[in-house]
């Protein structure tokens, strides 16, 4: 059966999953990579910042789960680029002519285009839907693999809200931001649906992994 999943959705002490001032030159705003520079040391996060090596301990096991099984990526208008890229005709996201996703993958916006191919795999489609429709054709793509909720937190949030994810995986990451978006907002007794599991690491983190109950 095809399951929903969130992996590597780092966020701060504080909550939030992203920072404010997001530009073309800052994906995540004031936050920068100080989200995610656990994963950048693993073997796993290493080659996505064309590093080599990296650490092969728990948090490199935690972000290698990110890939297997997936047959499609929903996210949101926020992770495929920044504020007013759906003016830019000739916006293709932020990875580059071979996009880490290798799947067809669902942008939620409000301003759909045609669909983008890129190599590797990825093909961007863009979807003006609700999270439930969204997923709907999300299942229908991954053709009996699972689907994965790439974030950023709104969208992640919504889907989360709506009943619809069976697996998430956070990390939270020694750090206060702040300000920027928040993940936890609206999400009140969210444990009662989950069995929660917490593991600390050498490098300050704690993964933190919600299985549906």
């Amino acid at each position: 059966m095809t399951r929903t999943r969130i992996h590597n959705l780092s966020m701060s002490l504080d909550g939030f999953a992203t920072g404010v001032g997001q530009a073309p030159d800052a994906p995540f705003g004031h936050a920068g990579h100080r989200l995610h520079e656990w994963m950048i040391a693993t073997r796993f996060g290493a080659p996505i910042v064309g590093r080599e090596g990296g650490t092969a301990g728990v948090d490199n096991a935690f972000a290698q789960q990110h890939e297997p099984g997936i047959g499609a990526e929903i996210m949101g208008a926020g992770k495929f680029g920044p504020p007013g890229w759906q003016d830019d005709a000739d916006w293709r996201g932020w990875w580059g002519p071979n996009p880490p996703f290798h799947t067809p993958t669902f942008v939620l916006t409000h301003r759909p285009r045609s669909p983008i191919e890129m190599a590797g795999g990825t093909t961007f489609h863009f979807l003006d839907a609700s999270p439930a429709e969204a997923l709907d054709v999300a299942r229908e793509a991954a053709a009996g693999q699972d689907v994965r909720i790439g974030g950023g937190p709104t969208v992640a949030r919504d889907f989360i809200a709506a009943g619809l994810v069976d697996h998430v995986h956070l990390v939270q990451v020694p750090i206060v931001l702040g300000r920027g978006v928040r993940l936890w907002d609206g999400l009140e007794a969210l444990e009662a649906d989950y069995d929660i599991e917490a593991v600390s690491t050498p490098s300050g983190v704690t993964h933190l992994t919600f299985t549906r109950s």
